[in-house]
């Protein structure tokens, strides 16, 4: 009997040996020193499957930077053949390695994240999960590697139908060429057509129904009430939230204590325009816009102190605290106007669209902007204009630049910008010499402020406010800001410069893993406490004070509780 077990246990230790030596020493060497680093601080805390993701996206992302090392050193003839006996000394080398260092780093992979979550408002989080990270890490891994020698067979192939043709070197490089563009179409179509067309059917069959607790507003003065010409049905989950929502009237005077007016919200749906969920293109687009146009002049919008432009999120979601705190603080002489464009949740949108939410945020500002410049000077409205994360980059692109935005509005609240944003992009780049990346300084601020938090509006490299301001809110810890693919291969600067409030100095820029982890934070990047991440809510009331001018600190703080409570 012991003797089997020892002959099962020696198979078993064989077959091990033998699998493992399916993979190239060297891969696995540079792989576990990704698999360090992968447990590095990162801008938020993640679920422990979420980090095994990273983990095992990074070892095999490591793993395959050694294999092509290797490949290139032998390709030029600067590898030597080493015997067995030193061989089986790398692998036994290597092996001990792992026994020490997968344990370490899973105890300082769980540490590095219950600082990250004190940093953002969390508890502590159960170490007893990181085991966890290991073996689903693992599993990734081994899912990827495989998956990548298939696509390497797959060039093998094509190579040795093309070299009956063609020299050898031209067959291999077409044949790379050719599944590497195969991959990418494949990715790009699945993203950009399977997702859209899969998912806009179930996502505009759950648009047909309401948030609890939201019903059909009674008042003119919203879009979707017995009085409006967009009919309630019509304006999607997010836009009968948004109608319903936010203060009345007796609200505002109860914490304002002085008396107010009913606010304004016009709104259009996607489904007034584009009930099958086929597609938006220009034209229609421009209808949800002259939609909301004709809402205005129903209401009396152009006859309010201020007229808000929002450009909506995904499925067409405006941020409640930002809209509210205008209202509370405007004394509800507001009238605020957005469409709905999509009826994809903004992270797929995200994937999916970006060319839709560029085309809302034009034709929507550009309809209303021709209808107020009808009015007389001394009797338009002041212009404002906001949005967050995907709103933000269709609000911006409705101006040629930041002048263009300064000449055509009196203010504007971009909140939580992607970092694709081209308008961002602009600005962030042309900033003072000496600023940093995540709080630039544009022109010393005399227009244009990024902040953080509201105390960033005032600094001493900051000049006098000028008018009109445009405020860009952004926080250090929102992955959404700062995700980019050139993570990949290229440092950015808000990772050379000293760390925001809310991120762990200890994060550092490592090739391919932080691109991976900045990728995963993005995934519940809305659920962390307002302040960080990617959750603004009620600090919005700060700076739609200094954009509007105003001067009342009790009145602002009242908001802020009224927006809290």
């Amino acid at each position: 009997m012991v003797k089997s077990a020892r002959t099962l246990s020696g198979r078993v230790v064989d077959r091990f040996w033998s699998w493992l030596g399916r993979f190239e020493p060297v891969g696995l060497a540079v792989g576990l020193l990704f698999y360090c680093w992968s447990m590095s601080p990162s801008l938020l805390p993640r679920p422990w499957y979420l980090q095994a993701a990273a983990t095992g996206i990074s070892v095999a992302s490591g793993y395959g930077v050694g294999v092509l090392a290797v490949w290139g050193l032998r390709k030029c003839g600067l590898t030597r053949q080493w015997s067995e006996r030193w061989r089986r000394f790398g692998w036994y080398g290597l092996g001990l390695t792992a026994v020490v260092v997968v344990p370490l780093f899973l105890f300082l992979g769980s540490w590095w994240q219950d600082i990250t979550r004190e940093l953002v408002g969390f508890e502590k989080g159960s170490s007893w999960d990181y085991p966890g990270v290991f073996v689903l890490g693992a599993v990734v891994f081994v899912v990827l590697v495989f998956a990548g020698r298939g696509l390497r067979k797959l060039a093998n192939t094509l190579t040795r139908v093309a070299g009956r043709i063609v020299p050898e070197p031209v067959a291999r490089g077409a044949a790379v060429a050719v599944v590497a563009l195969v991959v990418v179409l494949a990715t790009q179509g699945l993203l950009s057509t399977g997702i859209s067309r899969i998912s806009n059917g179930s996502a505009s069959a759950s648009d047909a129904g309401s948030a609890p607790g939201v019903e059909q507003p009674t008042e003119s003065q919203r879009s979707g009430s017995p009085d409006s010409r967009q009919p309630w049905d019509s304006l999607g989950k997010e836009g009968r939230t948004f109608v319903a929502g936010g203060p009345r009237s007796d609200d505002i005077e109860s914490v304002i204590g002085a008396p107010a007016l009913e606010p304004i919200r016009v709104y259009s749906g996607r489904a007034s325009v584009d009930a099958d969920g086929l597609g938006l293109g220009l034209q229609t687009v421009e209808s949800l816009a002259d939609n909301v146009v004709d809402e205005l002049d129903r209401t009396g919008a152009f006859d309010r102190k201020y007229l808000a432009i929002a450009t909506t999120t995904g499925r067409g979601w405006v941020n409640e605290s930002v809209a509210s705190s205008l209202e509370y603080l405007a004394g509800g002489d507001t009238a605020i106007a957005a469409i709905q464009y999509s009826f994809l949740p903004s992270p797929l949108a995200f994937l999916a669209d970006r060319a839709t939410p560029l085309l809302a945020g034009r034709a929507l500002f550009e309809a209303v902007y021709e209808r107020w410049r009808t009015l007389p000077e001394d009797q338009r409205p002041a212009l404002l204009t906001f949005g967050e994360s995907l709103g933000s980059y269709g609000g911006q692109d409705a101006f040629s630049g930041v002048q263009d935005m300064i000449t055509r509005t009196s203010g504007a609240l971009w909140v939580g910008t992607p970092n694709f944003s081209e308008q961002w992009a602009r600005v962030t780049q042309s900033r003072d010499p000496g600023s940093r990346e995540i709080l630039p300084v544009i022109y010393g601020g005399e227009n244009v402020r990024f902040a953080a938090t509201p105390e960033d509006l005032e600094g001493p490299a900051l000049g006098d406010w000028g008018s009109p301001r445009i405020v860009y809110w952004q926080h250090p810890s929102d992955p959404i800001v700062w995700w980019s693919p050139d993570l990949v291969l290229r440092q950015p600067d808000w990772l050379t410069e000293p760390r925001g409030a809310d991120v762990d100095k200890g994060m550092t820029w490592i090739p391919f893993v932080t691109f991976w982890q900045v990728t995963l934070d993005m995934v519940f990047a809305a659920d962390v406490p307002d302040g960080h991440g990617h959750s603004y809510g009620a600090e919005a009331t700060y700076y739609w004070n200094d954009i509007l001018g105003l001067s009342d600190d009790t009145l602002v703080e009242k908001v802020v509780d009224a927006l809290n409570a």
